[in-house]
């Protein structure tokens, strides 16, 4: 299992994105220049290794093509681009100040968005900037800081995003974890389709274990409650520690009955996706009053 955190010119019209006034939090930002115009239109990526990230983005609306209908996939990408997307996926509206640009300019919405969930910590802003792995692979881990913890040690961001499998590794014949490589649209596509599916695991999650949470109870020496029956995509499993070294697991839709004195003093609710064994949810609590235990999390898809 892997367990690590993990062109066109710009001005006033930002490559795939224009510029308008919005009434969201007032002031200037950026929107989807073309997200009207009919998906079929986009013949330059029919063919691409990005496809069906470039589609899902576009569906999803955390992507934007060209006023001309096109997509572009090979153009790098740059920095304003990925942050619209970032704020896009985790649906921020809250805003904190963004000194380094001025009233009414053009991406200042966006960024003060972003500033406020934490994705601009320790970036230079700078709106045009093409963005290499290292750059975005930065503000992706501070994107999805709140989600999935902090990055592990030892690693780079691009390592740790490579490894994790969200990034993908240099060309063959390069070091696997070259940092200056360009970052195309499509690649920021492929990346940005993985935080989507996530973030939509981990709120399914979160709703399974609001629903274990409220079956639980403790009585007469013993914790009762059920597994949530969640769905065929995931393997969700309550599991106990005996004082013996044994285990005690009970899976989808089970009810359990378990005496306190013989088991340890955590027991673990865990949430897998059938599919890659990410997972999407997996929570310690105290057997001796059922809070939950907090831990420092480091960046991680399996613990």
């Amino acid at each position: 299992m892997k367990t690590l955190w993990k062109g066109l010119g710009t001005s006033l019209m930002m490559v795939g994105i224009t510029v308008g006034q919005s009434i969201w939090g007032g002031g200037w930002t950026v929107y989807p220049a073309a997200a009207a115009q009919p998906l079929q239109t986009m013949t330059d990526f029919a063919a691409h290794p990005a496809r069906e990230s470039i589609l899902l983005g576009l569906q999803k609306g955390f992507i934007w093509k060209y006023p001309d209908g096109r997509f572009y996939p090979d153009k790098q990408i740059v920095q304003s681009q990925f942050v619209a997307s970032l704020v896009a996926i985790r649906g921020i509206k809250e805003t904190a100040p963004v000194h380094e640009l001025p009233a009414g300019h053009w991406a200042k919405g966006t960024y003060e968005r972003a500033k406020k969930a934490g994705i601009l910590t320790d970036i230079k802003i700078d709106p045009n900037k093409l963005l290499t792995k290292e750059e975005a692979a930065q503000l992706v881990f501070n994107a999805w800081k709140p989600y999935r913890g902090v990055k592990m040690n030892g690693y780079t961001n691009t390592g740790a995003l490579i490894t994790w499998g969200w990034m993908d590794p240099a060309p063959a014949g390069q070091p696997k974890f070259r940092e200056d490589l360009p970052v195309t649209r499509g690649d920021a596509a492929k990346m940005l389709a993985y935080l989507w599916k996530d973030k939509g695991q981990l709120e399914l999650g979160a709703k399974w274990a609001e629903e274990f949470e409220k079956s639980l109870k403790i009585s007469n020496g013993q914790i009762s409650g059920i597994v949530p029956k969640g769905d065929k995509n995931f393997t969700i499993r309550v599991s106990f520690v005996t004082l013996d070294n044994g285990r005690l697991g009970y899976l989808n839709g089970e009810s359990f009955k378990v005496d306190i004195k013989k088991v340890n003093t955590i027991m673990v609710l865990s949430i897998r996706n059938n599919t890659d064994s990410s997972d999407a949810g997996i929570i310690h609590y105290q057997t001796s009053n059922l809070k939950r235990e907090l831990k420092n999390k480091q960046f991680s898809l399996t613990n």
